[in-house]
């Protein structure tokens, strides 16, 4: 009699009062529907493909946009390192104050550098073949301070430094006898190294009375740099400024000078102080413009795949839906039972609700790192699977970089974190409200 009234009295108190929220009891359930029985193995199985989905769907989110940021950086440093971040032209079409442009220009606040530059295209060739190249005149202080020929600093990691320049030198290039700086890919394609020479030919040359005759004139190659951007490497050619104004009939002219500043993204508050400084009678653009296409392409690619692979992560989120409508329809004897011992609707609810949302935290979490790890071990990755299948899975040719990038961006990563988790949370709501709906004397009456 004692124990009938002292469960007649918890009944009593639950009821009224209802159990402490996330009591032991109710953690306890949430665990149990999570491991298996043999005559629940099929929701068994739609919670294991539900938590399959969230991780996956969470590590690709991360190392794909991870990769897509990563080609991003790359692209611009390497892109950035080679031009300037602004761009100034004569309007008159002859350049031959640049010498008063570049000093006012390098006297202003952020500016770093500014670049007297002549530019053409032009034929090398050797004996055995020839490949189209872009000459690029610069003075020799200007080449070995350009961050694109500047060796980078060691890595904290590997210990590691990447040299820029990995044959020869530019000491002294403005006072050597004529010579060139030419790119890796293009030193293997010709098979010439440093101290070789090279004919380099121009279709504009010395005007005659029949014409226009081509100017050809022999150089010796003096360094072999590598960038890191196959486009580069394979087309670039660098030539002494006043060399350069010679063979390009420039004379005491330039085509533009490149104005480099410490923080490409500031480059639209440093326009309008140029634009005053140096005057009217020049124009003037900056990296964004003349890389418009290419990197609103990037962008736009980024944000398409963000939205498809997030589908992946809902798919696995309906998946929990279905799992756990299954789980409430299988289980609403032991609802009902629970509901006449005294559990409150809220008590069920948050039994069905820990049962979806452990799946959806656990996946979450496991995505998390194992994005993090595929992301940090990205290269090595590539190399093995590479080597597995014999196939090279990241051409330079094709894809302009030597290595695949990869940036992880923390904030971008917290955002994929909190999405996975909103929609593992949002799928447990309605399963967890129609098990706290149910009626315990209808689900009895057929027992």
């Amino acid at each position: 009699m004692a124990s009938i009234a002292g469960s007649s009295e918890m009944v009593d108190k639950g009821s009224i009062d209802g159990p402490r929220p996330f009591a032991a009891f109710e953690w306890m359930l949430a665990g149990r529907y999570l491991r298996a029985r043999r005559k629940e193995g099929f929701i068994s199985v739609i919670a294991g493909f539900s938590f399959l989905g969230i991780m996956l769907g969470v590590a690709t989110l991360i190392i794909v946009m991870s990769v897509m940021n990563g080609f991003r950086a790359q692209l611009l440093d390497k892109i950035l390192g080679l031009n300037g971040h602004v761009i100034v032209h004569s309007i008159t079409g002859s350049f031959s104050d640049y010498k008063n442009v570049a000093d006012i220009a390098r006297k202003q606040a952020r500016v770093e550098q500014a670049i007297p530059l002549v530019e053409g295209q032009a034929m090398i060739s050797t004996p055995a073949r020839s490949v189209a190249a872009l000459v690029r005149g610069i003075r020799g202080i200007d080449a070995q301070n350009l961050k694109a020929l500047r060796d980078d600093p060691k890595d904290l990691k590997t210990g590691e430094q990447n040299k820029k320049i990995i044959q020869g030198t530019l000491d002294g290039f403005d006072t050597n006898k004529p010579a060139v700086a030419i790119g890796s890919r293009m030193s293997k394609t010709l098979n010439i190294y440093v101290g070789d020479y090279v004919t380099l030919v121009s279709p504009r040359g010395a005007s005659t009375p029949f014409g226009t005759a081509p100017r050809i004139k022999r150089y010796q190659v003096t360094a072999v740099f590598e960038i890191g951007m196959s486009e580069y490497d394979s087309s670039v050619v660098f030539m002494p400024l006043a060399e350069a104004q010679k063979f390009f009939n420039r004379r005491n002219r330039v085509d533009a000078v490149e104005i480099v500043i410490d923080n490409a993204d500031k480059v639209g508050e440093v326009i309008p102080d140029l634009k005053k400084s140096i005057g009217n009678a020049h124009s003037f653009s900056d990296w964004r413009e003349r890389n418009k296409g290419f990197f609103t392409a990037l962008e736009v690619e980024r944000s398409m795949m963000f939205i498809i692979l997030s589908l992946i992560v809902l798919v696995a989120a309906l998946n929990i839906i279905s799992g756990l409508i299954m789980l409430v329809k299988d289980k609403s004897r032991d609802i009902a039972v629970l509901r006449t011992m005294g559990a409150t609707r809220g008590s069920i609810m948050r039994v069905f609700f820990m049962t979806g949302a452990s799946i959806g935290i656990v996946g979450t979490l496991a995505g998390f790192v194992l994005g993090v790890l595929f992301v940090e071990n990205i290269e090595t990755i590539r190399q093995f699977v590479g080597w597995l299948i014999g196939v090279d899975m990241f051409s330079s040719e094709l894809y302009y970089l030597t290595e695949m990038p990869a940036k992880m961006d923390w904030k971008e990563v917290l955002q994929v974190v909190f999405m996975a988790l909103a929609l593992s949370m949002l799928a447990t709501i309605y399963p967890a409200w129609r098990a706290a709906k149910m009626d315990p004397v209808e689900a009895l009456r057929y027992e």
